[in-house]
């Protein structure tokens, strides 16, 4: 009897000892924490900058003078590398494949019109000098540029010229350039291998103050009062395409540098 009572209080003990331990324990739990979240301001400026991008490609953002500071990396990044390349070549390969669905005619009116500058020639030497169109244009060391007739081909451009000529297409070169940088201009562009269009056509003496969108359309309207029928027109800026007498088709080639009215 006496050793069952010990054994008793034995156990007795053994449980209050172990409801006490637990009563005191106090689970370690550690949640996790939510880090704060900053977002790298350059990759925020390639968001803003390629929104910005679109809305002047699609006309959207309307009339600028320069790209914003801020969107001077993305722009640089975007001219020098793979991707301006390639929207060039996507343009072309739109072009050509319409051009491929007109009839050719035999009297020779067929026509396409091409701008100049970033169309059928790169400027990038300049405006890599120049903050890639983050600088107000300067006249004086755009028309040094120009005299040296050193701007390359657009590689894509260059194909779909040769192949509208092959094809039976008259060409007419458009470009807001003054007259008295033809013979630069001519020069230029069969340095980088234009040759063969029918017309050069650029701004004369009374031009001066004249918008582009309206100069480009009464050269065009006078090429149609010929007998011409434009099909395609291609270049950089929505004043090339616009207006009146304008081509059955359009193609604007991607400019992030510069805007002209």
């Amino acid at each position: 009897m006496a050793s069952q009572l010990l054994t008793f209080l034995f156990l007795l003990l053994v449980t209050a000892s172990v409801l006490e331990s637990s009563a005191s324990f106090e689970p370690n739990i550690r949640l996790p924490t939510t880090a704060t979240f900053v977002p790298r301001s350059d990759i925020y400026d390639d968001l803003y900058c390629a929104s910005w991008q679109l809305a002047v490609e699609t006309n959207n953002a309307g009339s600028w003078a320069a790209i914003p500071s801020r969107c001077v990396p993305f722009v640089r990044d975007y001219m020098t590398g793979q991707r301006y390349a390639s929207d060039c070549e996507v343009v072309a390969n739109y072009s050509l494949a319409y051009a491929s669905t007109v009839q050719i005619a035999s009297d020779g009116k067929d026509a396409w019109v091409f701008d100049v500058d970033e169309t059928l020639l790169t400027n990038l030497p300049y405006y890599r000098d120049h903050g890639f169109g983050s600088e107000i244009f300067n006249e004086s060391s755009w028309d040094e540029w120009v005299a040296e007739a050193k701007a390359p081909a657009i590689p894509s451009s260059l194909k779909l010229y040769n192949r509208l000529k092959q094809m039976g297409f008259k060409i007419f070169v458009l470009t807001g350039r003054s007259e008295y940088q033809r013979n630069d201009t001519r020069k230029n562009l069969v340095l980088a291998g234009y040759t063969g269009w029918e017309g050069l056509i650029l701004r004369g003496a009374s031009d001066g103050g004249t918008p582009a969108t309206i100069f480009k359309s009464e050269r065009r309207s006078v090429l149609v009062n010929e007998g011409y029928r434009i099909h395609g027109n291609s270049g950089d800026q929505w004043s090339d395409l616009l207006g009146f007498a304008v081509a059955k088709r359009s193609f604007k080639l991607p400019n992030p540098m510069y805007y002209i009215a």
